[in-house]
């Protein structure tokens, strides 16, 4: 502390004329200003000096104990309140050995009664009490990093119990089709970025698969994956859960709470169902995505936060901001590099591949034994739309081990026509029915728009048309990456 370069600053606040007097002769004693640099300033009243702080750096506040407007301990609070990551040495006129034990327990560096000081006293007192507050900042700071370290750990194991798992080269990923080798190339090239990904697809697909295939595969795969369901939270919990929060900060906050972005520090946060987030947060979300900061619940302090963005949905986000659902600003800052998710009903050749990896996993879940497959199931089970998509087949698969005794697979056909009849009873809005019609002409044609073999010759529609119906329902050809 002797001969450091810069001044230190220091900060008096008493109410009392002739202790600021006396404190002031003290600190410009000749034997003091020979050692070190420093200066000070005094205050009659606390927020006086709070305003003060706007344009002065403070490395230590000196305060009577006994203001005017508030009286012993709440003295102290007030100012631990107001003047917040500066130690205090609390002055008092009278000696009080309980009063004096109460503030070191109150955050206090030093006690000191006013009438027995001297200078060098006062002056060893200041670098002591500057020397262990630092220590006790460090102390702390390294005790929040140990139970981040800690809270990350529980995460990730958290995760890894969780049966959907990827290793690097993809093996959990079950597929043999060559539109999904679409989807896995576009994994590869963007794994290793940090570019926020935006899974599109419907339900039961296997979003959160790939989001783990993109983590896994990039540079952030030494620290956790966290995964935040947007749908699955109340309204009023997703905040904290984002943000985390401080004890008190609302009822029932019993105490601190880490956040999923603080988790998630340095490794990946995927928020599965963004679509579902109030509007109220979008704003907040988008701030950290623009300038990676945010604060606790309860605590004004900014956190810093080194996170790459993965959402995903089954909404039609375009859809989603025209009805006011949906920021269209961050909107754009998500869909930096979509991925489509291509439902199983278009990548039927997988269906045998995925039957057989279910009927493993459930055989050992279960302790069944079952080998075989049938032809004809397996035709019901290629001919069916899975409208549920992998999802779908991986419950009925649970739910045919269960009921089969044998080697062979047995399995209720009748649901595939039931669920069949209940989609061909279906009517569909006539905005949808457009919306697939055009797609279609537009895949027959190669998405070539114009000309004699455009989709606009196709449907004898002027250029212009069918461009503005294709921006009005959201038809794009990035969301359909297997063309």
């Amino acid at each position: 502390m002797l001969g450091q370069k810069h001044p230190l600053y220091l900060t008096i606040i008493d109410d009392d004329i002739e202790d600021i007097e006396l404190l002031t002769e003290l600190l410009e004693e000749p034997s003091l200003l020979k050692f070190s640099n420093y200066k000070f300033s005094a205050f009659t009243n606390i927020k006086s000096a709070v305003a003060e702080q706007l344009v002065q750096k403070t490395d230590l506040l000196l305060l009577d104990l006994n203001l005017i407007l508030s009286n012993g301990i709440e003295t102290l609070k007030i100012a631990q309140q107001q003047l917040p990551h500066i130690p205090i040495i609390v002055l008092t006129g009278l000696y009080d050995s309980t009063i004096g034990v109460s503030c070191i327990r109150e955050g206090a560096t030093d006690f000191l009664v006013k009438n027995q000081l001297t200078g060098e006293k006062l002056w060893r007192s200041i670098l002591y009490a500057i020397e262990r507050f630092k220590l006790i900042q460090s102390e702390r700071k390294a005790l929040h990093e140990i139970q981040l370290l800690k809270a990350q750990l529980e995460a990730e194991n958290l995760a890894l119990k969780e049966e959907i798992k990827l290793a690097h080269n993809f093996d959990e990923i079950i597929t043999n089709s060559n539109s999904y080798e679409q989807v896995l190339k576009q994994i590869e090239q963007v794994a290793n970025t940090d570019a926020t990904v935006l899974i599109l697809g419907e339900s039961g697909t296997g979003k959160e698969l790939l989001a783990r295939a993109v983590h896994t595969s990039s540079k952030r795969n030494k620290y956790p994956l966290v995964t935040v369901n947007c749908a699955a939270l109340p309204a009023n919990l997703i905040e904290s859960e984002l943000f985390g929060h401080e004890k008190g900060a609302f009822t029932g906050a019993i105490q601190r709470k880490i956040g999923r972005f603080e988790l998630a520090d340095n490794g990946t946060l995927f928020l599965d169902e963004i679509g579902e987030l109030p509007m109220e947060l979008q704003s907040k979300l988008l701030r950290v995505l623009q300038e990676g900061e945010f604060e606790r619940l309860g605590n004004p302090k900014t956190i810093k936060t080194d996170v790459r963005i993965i959402a995903a949905t089954n909404r039609d986000l375009l859809k989603s901001i025209q009805e006011k659902r949906f920021r269209e600003d961050l909107y754009y800052r998500l869909n930096v590099f979509p991925i489509v998710n291509i439902p199983l009903r278009d990548r039927k050749e997988d269906i045998p591949l995925l039957t057989e990896h279910f009927i493993q996993k459930f055989n050992t879940k279960i302790g069944r034994n079952v080998t075989h497959i049938s032809t004809k199931i397996m035709k019901e089970l290629t001919s069916y739309d899975w409208p549920g998509n992998v999802r779908e087949l991986e419950n009925i698969i649970e739910r045919a081990i269960i009921i089969s005794t044998g080697k062979y697979l047995q399995i209720d056909t009748s649901i595939f026509k039931k669920r069949n009849k209940n989609q061909s009873n279906t009517f569909v809005s006539f905005e949808e029915m457009q919306r697939q019609y055009i797609i279609k002409a537009l895949k027959k044609c190669k998405w070539r728009i114009t000309g004699a073999n455009g989709a606009a010759s196709l449907l004898k529609l002027k250029d212009k048309t069918l461009y503005s119906k294709m921006r009005k329902l959201g038809i794009r050809r990035i969301d359909f990456m297997k063309e």
